[in-house]
């Protein structure tokens, strides 16, 4: 239902995360009987995420711990991985930034070229160790190095940008063709982001295995006060999700629905797969990994835009390792770790087996969920109060 804005205006209600809740069914099951899977074209992945394209997220180590911990890792291919032969002091420096300095720093940083080689070398790196091997490029580079992606073995890749569309018009350069270009590669593609039923069709139809959903949730975005777009997550999820079903059920082919930043517990996780989602694409959560390459710290892939960057460098901290990050375990009580086996046990609890069973779980506008009885947590700021 619309609500008016004003004369002449008006629009949907969009609600986030934070202001629904899963209602439990007269069903429960047990953890152990629980498929968290997800499939990728050819490739099944014990849990269901990728790890944000984001150079404090994954650099090649981290790709392979990712793999090797049962999801995805994905490279940032415009990166500094591809841009400096040693990273670490780039790193380094990064960390060390003033807050007032840091955007300014970053900038300076990446105005270094990609290099080509990088890119291979980068990328044989993962794919020796045997894990699945994915990458990320934005449409406006995609089809200068992807080439030497696939050179190095690219499994999986990833076109993506703050916002992507299938029909991107230009009067000053031969836009990219994702219709074309993705049928004429031999590898699956994951696209996005979007947020709205009909650009996340559109994109479906290009013939992508995955389309990332959300536009400015992200721990490190500035999208939505820079540009002032953006739908709250949860909506944009279950938006989406319809996409999907009509795309189904006019195909019979099905595109998976991959939430895309805002998450940063396992309760997160497990309402947007209520809300629709295949998986998700977690940055905030691995950064705060010990082996993580942000040192701490984690910024958006549009921070070190030249002209208008719509990203900042947070502080997250070194809080566990990535095992017990993902799967435990935890010794803090408000989320944050082990996040797949919290996705697990809510499964458990409403009574569904497998993600596409709890996709279509109850939910409730709840904007009273985090508060409602939490008085003292929140004056102590411990628990579900931090």
């Amino acid at each position: 239902m619309d609500v008016e804005v004003g004369i002449g205006k008006s629009g949907r209600k969009g609600y986030g995360l934070d202001d629904i809740a899963i209602v439990p069914s007269r069903r429960t099951r047990d953890p152990e009987d629980i498929d968290t899977s997800l499939k990728l074209g050819p490739y099944r992945f014990q849990s269901p995420f990728l790890a944000s394209a984001m150079d404090g997220v994954v650099d090649p180590e981290m790709a392979v711990a990712i793999g090797k911990q049962g999801g995805l890792g994905v490279l940032n291919l415009e990166g500094i991985q591809t841009r400096y032969e040693d990273p670490g002091p780039l790193l380094d420096k990064i960390a060390s930034l003033p807050k007032d300095e840091a955007t300014r720093g970053i900038q300076e940083i990446y105005t270094e070229p990609i290099k080509p080689e990088l890119i291979v070398e980068r990328l044989k790196k993962i794919k020796e160790s045997g894990v699945v091997t994915a990458a990320s490029l934005t449409p406006q580079k995609v089809e200068e190095y992807y080439s030497y992606a696939l050179e190095a073995g690219l499994d999986i890749l990833v076109i993506q940008g703050t916002v992507v569309s299938a029909e991107h018009v230009s009067n000053s350069r031969e836009p990219l063709d994702l219709n074309e270009f993705i049928s004429g590669i031999d590898v699956p593609v994951v696209v996005g982001g979007c947020a709205s039923y009909h650009t996340a069709l559109h994109l479906m139809r290009t013939g992508a295995v995955g389309v990332l959903i959300g536009v400015g949730p992200g721990h490190a975005c500035t999208t939505r006060e820079v540009l002032g777009i953006g739908v709250p997550q949860a909506t944009a999820l279950a938006d989406a999700a319809a996409a999907r079903s009509r795309l189904l059920e006019e195909t019979g082919k099905y595109v998976n629905v991959i939430a895309d930043g805002g998450i940063r517990t396992g309760g997160d996780i497990a309402k947007c797969i209520a809300c629709g989602a295949d998986a998700v694409m977690i940055g905030a959560p691995i950064a705060r990994s010990i082996e993580a390459p942000g040192r701490g710290f984690h910024w958006g892939m549009a921070t070190f835009h030249p002209e208008l960057p719509r990203g900042t460098r947070v502080e997250v901290g070194r809080a566990a390792t990535l095992e017990e990050i993902l799967h435990g375990p935890a010794h803090e009580n408000d989320g944050t770790l082990n996040l797949f086996g919290a996705l697990r046990m809510s499964m458990a609890t409403c009574g569904y087996a497998t993600i596409k069973e709890f996709q279509r779980t109850e939910i409730m506008v709840a904007p009273a969920l985090k508060t409602e009885g939490k008085v003292i947590q929140r004056s102590q700021e411990v628990g579900m109060g931090k």
